[in-house]
């Protein structure tokens, strides 16, 4: 073997230790209480939607089959032309026609039409896993203080191949919060997730909840951190097991509008560590498939052997890291490179729209950045 051999299989190495760096664990809430509503006060679900007559059923189903049904669901309308407002109002929810623009207008809107003590935003492809899935949520939040944010990133369904490009991207959604690191909470979180945001109607109001961040790409993050500047906490977990949903169904355009709409902009959230981290991590799958590429070209059968192993021990990594946060078929992980090269393809495309003309797209609305 060459010193450059060795170098290259050094590098790979200390990538996947990067790796295990960044993303340690990432825990879902866990509740000592089963009872399905004693103790929980009234609450109030919110979802604002935008043209999502073809995902909203399965949230809607989900919510009807809950055990704790002390609760309201308001889906806010943010100017649909689809049967949106007919399918919510079929299922028993009250529809709101927001009179703004935007998903934080609407998720303000309902916020004031609220009569719950406790808020749950919820977007609209998201899902309950069981029939215990809320209270589950709803104790762990009383046992936590009840105060501030807790927010889950539900757990990625996946049933056509192109989904399978948003793999790396959900792994960096999770990393970039800064809070699933060796280092625990020494780095401070990025914001909230935003598919799954409970709190108090209290605390919401005291940050200046969505009206505040009004405008924000990433009204998620935002949010976050207007609960941060008044000392609220932020608690961000995996959904496994609680809520799921399943992302970009109609098709791969809908896929990069979405990710280019936050991704380059929510980056910059990310600690500048654990983006080194990242950018080391994601240059890995590339180094171990180049020196495998190498070995096999130069035919040299014991670099062949310690590539291959680099190689298929970068796959076994990012398929344990893709089985905390969706249900990803580990065999697609024997191409990983692949997958990591969709993320950075549409990572620059991002990046460009987003700093060069200052611009992105989503649902038919431009928005300027």
């Amino acid at each position: 073997m060459t010193v450059v051999d060795l170098i290259k299989l050094g590098i790979g190495l200390a990538a996947v230790l990067a790796g295990f760096l960044v993303f340690r664990s990432l825990p879902v809430p866990a509740s000592s209480s089963s009872g399905a509503a004693s103790g929980l006060p009234f609450l109030s679900i919110i979802v604002p939607a935008r043209n999502e007559a073809g995902r909203i059923v399965p949230l809607l189903k989900s919510l009807q089959e809950q055990r704790f049904t002390a609760f309201e669901i308001l889906v806010v309308d943010d100017d649909s032309s689809d049967g949106t407002a007919a399918i919510a109002a079929s299922y028993g929810a009250t529809v709101l026609r927001n009179k703004g623009s935007g998903k934080s207008s609407a998720c303000w809107y309902g916020a004031e039409q609220a009569q719950g003590s406790w808020l749950l935003f919820l977007d609209a492809d998201t899902r309950f896993e069981s029939a215990d899935g809320l209270s589950h949520l709803l104790h762990f939040y009383r046992e936590k203080g009840a105060r501030g944010i807790t927010a889950l990133q539900p757990f990625h369904t996946v049933e056509r191949l192109y989904e399978y490009i948003s793999i790396v991207f959900n792994i960096i959604v999770v990393v970039g919060m800064n809070l699933f690191t060796v280092w625990g909470s020494r780095f401070k979180t990025a914001g909230s997730f935003g598919p799954c945001i409970l709190c108090n109607r209290d605390d919401y109001f005291v940050s200046g909840g969505h009206k505040k961040i009004e405008g924000a790409i990433m009204d998620d993050l935002a949010l976050g951190e207007a609960f941060l500047e008044q000392d609220l906490p932020v608690r961000c977990l995996g959904g496994k097991g609680i809520l799921s949903f399943r992302m970009y169904p109609e098709g791969v355009g809908s896929l990069i509008e979405g990710w280019c709409k936050s991704f380059a902009v929510g980056s910059k959230s990310t600690h500048p560590a654990v983006m080194l981290l990242v950018i080391f991590w994601i240059a890995g799958s590339f180094i171990s498939a180049a020196a495998l590429i190498s070995a096999f070209m130069a035919w040299n059968p014991l670099a062949i052997a310690l590539s291959a192993g680099l190689y298929i021990l970068y796959a076994v990594q990012s398929a344990a890291f893709a089985g905390r946060i969706g249900n990803f078929h580990k065999a697609v992980f024997a191409v990983h490179p692949i997958w990591f090269a969709f993320f950075a393809g549409i990572y620059l495309y991002s990046f460009i729209r987003v700093n060069v003309f200052h611009s992105v797209s989503w649902k038919g609305r431009k928005i300027k950045v």
